[in-house]
């Protein structure tokens, strides 16, 4: 998508810097760390202040998770997604979660089979 990123995706590093196609390659620890600091700053409680619901729910919160962390929180906020998440309708969420596999307006494989993973741990 034209977005630098390194270790598991990070398009940041801790001191808020961009990443760039510069950069140096990073230990599979920092990667971690990276990650870690990333979700519990940013995504975790990003994907909560959209569907608070997800509080008592860990599979469909770390699902809904990892489609904000690739499609940032602000698409998630403005989706239908979100609306049925909040609804509690979880099979019409669920179904909404495969909707987002499109890379330059085609299906992408990768993408395609991200979304069904994320639903399947959705639904679980």
């Amino acid at each position: 998508a034209g977005v630098p990123t390194i270790g598991f995706g990070s398009t940041f590093y801790e001191d808020g810097t961009k990443v760039t196609l510069q950069d140096a390659p990073i230990s599979p620890e920092r990667a971690q760390s990276l990650l870690d600091l990333t979700l519990n700053k940013i995504f975790i409680p990003g994907v909560l202040r959209c569907c608070p619901v997800l509080i008592n729910h860990p599979k469909k919160l770390g699902a809904i998770v990892s489609f904000a962390y690739n499609l940032g929180v602000g698409r998630l906020q403005a989706s239908t997604l979100r609306r049925r998440i909040n609804e509690q309708n979880w099979e019409a969420a669920a179904n909404e979660i495969l909707k987002w596999n499109l890379a330059a307006g085609k299906v992408s494989k990768g993408l395609d089979v991200r979304r069904k993973a994320e639903k399947a741990l959705f639904a679980y």
